[in-house]
């Protein structure tokens, strides 16, 4: 029988900032302890947070059946409930704690994980508790060095209450945060991190559905960190506001979201990260999307064979072997042509997507297969917007690839296409891409305006340049040197004499 819950006494966090701050601090304990970079701190506090918002969760759900006379079957007895071996008041940890030194850390490494990693192999093992055996899969022990700073991080998370309608800053922003910096300087995490505001502008564009009649299901075919996934959730919860009913949000949080996601490092944190958002049966698929071999399914079974919206950043640059390409009607090592194959095949009729390729795909026509896939684009769908994005738009996220988004409608093959421009914005990691640069591209986009940064392409423009969708603002400004020949020649010889002006007082110093 699970326990009543007591009153939170959780620490009261008055701004984002102080949320943040105090998450740093975590991580700040962590990279003393062995994990010195994001790529080894998020995945140890990944689950940490995970089981800790999982603990209120049951606990928040056990005391609603109770007040209703329902039975509540918990996904996790004693003692291995974050209340009973994490909570500074569990009796777990309490025992472990005046018992023999070290026997806490022991009961962590042989006892803890191993069993929560076996739980989706139990007899009709619940949805939670395969999805806790996956997130638990990529860990063998705490990469923490000591038991203090293993208990020190724990007595800070236990700190962190989830159920807090009243603050607008839930602890999945703060998470987003520290995915994003699994892709700065010296990481390799920015592959699986598409920025939030190209991510919400794909959303609104795409306005995923849900109403009386309808709950569309949304897939990203290479989900990473579940960006997309956990986005689209809130805005179609938001959409529906207070007039949500229990059944549309069951639908929405049990039967809408799917994934796949083939990196074992990656797959457990876009688990937590959509359960931290809200979606309590996250739908992902575990292994390669490219040549359909799973490591773990189970939380796919029932997903539809088409979907009704895709929302996808596939990797870039990335190269395949033989046995992969021979899965696709036009075969290429590039992994973005076969993704996009895949994405093509995996709508509905009338189904939408917006997905984001390198410059690369747009412009290659030296490649039969990069032809093929375009002409197969425009043919089975309505391609209807490509947004030009700036070159450094990846650069916060650890890439600097020139990229794209498409948006297209499977059902109706391409006559025009209508181009939106942002490459001439500058963008770097202090000056990233907001969505305020995206604020005329959705008041233009339900009309295709033309404008300074807009304008069509025909079908037989596309077909004349031998599929070669890159954009080219016909609009575009360029700055024109009026200087004569002897204001330059003046210019220059200005630059000469404050070159040797400086290299005279460098000399001086140097003598």
């Amino acid at each position: 029988m699970v326990g009543t819950r007591k009153k939170s006494n959780g620490k009261s966090f008055i701004t984002q900032q102080s949320l943040n701050s105090y998450i740093k601090s975590i991580c700040d304990i962590m990279r003393r302890s062995n994990c010195a970079g994001a790529l080894q701190y998020v995945p140890e506090l990944t689950w940490i947070l995970f089981l800790r918002i999982l603990d209120e969760r049951e606990q928040q759900e056990a005391e609603e059946a109770e007040a209703v006379g329902e039975d509540f079957q918990p996904s996790l007895e004693p003692p291995y409930r974050w209340q009973d071996w994490a909570s500074p008041a569990g009796t777990k940890r309490l025992e472990l704690q005046m018992g023999a030194l070290g026997g806490f850390l022991t009961f962590v490494n042989n006892d803890l994980i191993p069993h929560l990693r076996k739980l989706k192999n139990l007899p009709n093992a619940s949805p939670r508790q395969k999805i806790i055996s996956e997130v638990m899969s990529g860990v063998e022990r705490v990469r923490l060095d000591t038991e203090f700073n293993l208990l020190n991080v724990l007595d800070k998370v236990h700190e962190i209450t989830q159920i807090d309608p009243t603050h607008i800053f839930p602890i999945s922003q703060v998470y987003e945060g520290l995915l994003l910096k699994m892709g700065e300087k010296n990481n390799d995490g920015g592959q699986f991190f598409t920025p939030r505001e190209i991510v919400r502008a794909m959303i609104q564009a795409i306005n995923p559905q849900i109403n009386e009649k309808i709950c569309e299901k949304i897939y990203d075919p290479a989900c990473g960190t579940g960006g997309f996934l956990a986005q689209a959730y809130e805005y179609m919860r938001a959409a529906l506001g207070d007039e949500i009913t229990g059944e549309q949000l069951e639908t929405l949080k049990l039967h809408t979201f799917y994934g796949r996601e083939k990196e074992n490092l990656i797959y457990p944190i876009a688990l937590a990260n959509l359960a931290l958002h809200g979606v309590d049966q996250p739908n992902l698929w575990h292994g390669n999307t490219l040549t359909g071999g799973a490591n773990y399914a189970d939380l796919f079974q029932g997903a539809p064979a088409l979907f009704d919206v895709i929302l996808t950043n596939p990797p870039f640059g990335g190269k395949e072997h033989k046995e992969v390409q021979a899965q696709f009607a036009y075969k290429t090592s590039a992994t973005q042509v076969l993704f996009l194959q895949h994405v093509i095949n995996s709508l509905k009729p009338g189904g939408r997507c917006g997905i984001v390729l390198d410059e690369g795909v747009l412009f290659r026509t030296n490649e039969t297969a990069f032809v093929q896939t375009k002409r197969k684009l425009l043919d089975d769908c309505d391609l209807w917007c490509i947004v030009s994005l700036p070159p450094g738009t990846f650069v916060a996220a650890g890439g600097g690839v020139k990229a794209n988004i498409l948006f297209f409608t499977r059902g109706k093959s391409t006559e025009k296409i209508w181009y939106y421009d942002l490459s001439d914005i500058k963008v770097g990691k202090k000056t990233p891409l907001t969505m305020a640069r995206f604020e005329e591209f959705l008041k233009l986009l339900p009309q295709r305006a033309d404008s300074d940064r807009s304008w069509t392409v025909t079908r037989e423009e596309i077909e004349a340049k031998n599929y070669d969708l890159k954009a080219v603002n016909p609009n575009a400004k360029t700055e024109e040197d009026t200087r004569t020949p002897g204001e330059l020649l003046d210019f220059i010889e200005m630059k000469g004499i404050e070159v040797t002006s400086s290299l005279a007082v460098l000399r001086k110093w140097e003598k």
